[in-house]
């Protein structure tokens, strides 16, 4: 299908495209097996000049947005969505200074980040609040000109290789979610460690830590908006944030669908291709679709907040809901069309599976994303009595 894209927003897609089949394809599987992080493919992503595709261009970046990004995402994780979660992750870091930050610190950090020089984080999940992000036990205590942050976050997607890390903290615990506060901490501050590099099903090649506060002293200057703003900053970052989630997960579904299709093609049984088996067939038009259909969700969603609308959650949810259990599925069928070659590592489509999970459950697991899109709805449907 034709998306409109503008000049630039194809070239990002060709550039991206191209980096995937170059230079992430042929060293995917390694780092998936060895669980490295890929630093050299982020210096490939720098050099590009793609790391700051959503930023303004007053800081260094391409002045696109959410679309642009998850223009990026989606080709990037057809190589790779381990590898490319070193610039994905990155948005999710970024978009609470791009939300909320003020001139100073947008001025102070996202040319670094635009630059590929510096990876972010985003620091909201703990051991008791994964999808309840209401149960934030991580404390910021102010004294004097600083806030002192105590607090381990779980399960950090760049964790320990990102230098600049956006975190939910409590300032007030007495206001419920209303006393979270929003944070900018770099890493080299003290107080700031990081836990044990997880052993992950998928998407190995990324960094997946804990990020331990110790009587960490952060600046007065680093909180993001005001205190108490910090639940607004974490649910509006993710409306932003789950169009880019969902690009990776498309990503990975469409490289299982080349893969399924290229295979059935060369896959020989009873004396003729198993493409001209009508039950392949019917499974890699089903495929198709799905994938078809996911994209166009994820650019209308990811053109609806660049328009600035202010309601976004529900479309937000929903394609990150649509994609990720597009991936899942077809991923699954790939592994089915392939057969037994489809479980060996030798091939791809066992990998793409692996990667495919983690899509359904982080940045709000897709029971969570049913539950906001349901909420939206029954909202919309009393304003309208």
């Amino acid at each position: 299908m034709d998306y409109l894209l503008t000049e630039e927003q194809q070239m990002i897609k060709d550039l991206c495209r191209q980096i995937s089949k170059e230079k992430i394809v042929p060293v995917a599987a390694e780092y998936d097996e060895k669980a490295e992080f890929p630093w050299d493919m982020v210096k490939v992503f720098a050099e590009s000049d793609i790391c700051g595709v959503y930023i303004a261009e007053e800081f260094g970046g391409m002045g696109g947005g959410v679309l642009e990004m998850a223009i990026a995402a989606e080709e990037l994780s057809w190589g790779c969505g381990g590898i490319s979660l070193a610039f994905a992750a990155t948005g999710l870091g970024t978009f609470p200074i791009l939300l909320y930050g003020n001139q100073e610190q947008k001025a102070k950090y996202l040319p670094q980040i635009a630059s590929g020089k510096k990876l972010a984080a985003f620091c909201i999940t703990e051991a008791e609040a994964g999808s309840d992000a209401g149960g934030i036990r991580t404390t910021a205590e102010k004294d004097g000109d600083h806030y002192i942050l105590n607090g381990t976050k779980q399960w950090i997607t760049n964790g320990g290789e990102a230098e600049i890390y956006t975190v939910i903290a409590m300032t007030n615990r007495s206001k419920g979610p209303r006393g979270a506060s929003a944070f900018i901490v770099d890493k080299d501050t003290p107080g700031v460690s990081f836990g044990k590099k997880e052993n992950k099903l998928g998407i190995r090649a990324s960094a997946t830590r804990e990020v331990i506060f110790t009587d960490c002293r952060v600046p007065k200057e680093n909180l993001l908006g005001r205190e108490g703003l910090g639940f607004i900053v974490a649910m509006k970052t993710f409306d932003h944030s789950r169009p880019g989630v969902a690009a990776q997960a498309l990503g990975i579904a469409q490289r299982a669908l080349d893969e399924a299709v290229k295979y059935s093609h060369e896959r020989k049984q009873f004396g003729a291709s198993i493409s001209s088996f009508q039950g392949i067939q019917f499974m890699l038009a089903d495929m198709a679709i799905a994938v078809e259909a996911s994209r166009a969700m994820i650019y209308s969603a990811a053109r609806m907040i660049d328009s600035g609308a202010k309601n976004v959650a529900k479309i937000s949810a929903m394609c990150k809901t649509f994609a990720s259990d597009t991936a899942m599925k077809v991923t699954t069928d790939a592994v089915q069309i392939f057969g037994g070659y489809g479980y060996m590592k030798e091939y791809p489509v066992e990998k793409l599976m692996r990667d495919a999970k983690i899509t359904q459950i982080y940045e709000g697991t897709n029971q969570i994303q049913r539950g906001v899109i349901a909420s939206a709805l029954i909202k919309e449907g009393l304003a309208k009595k």
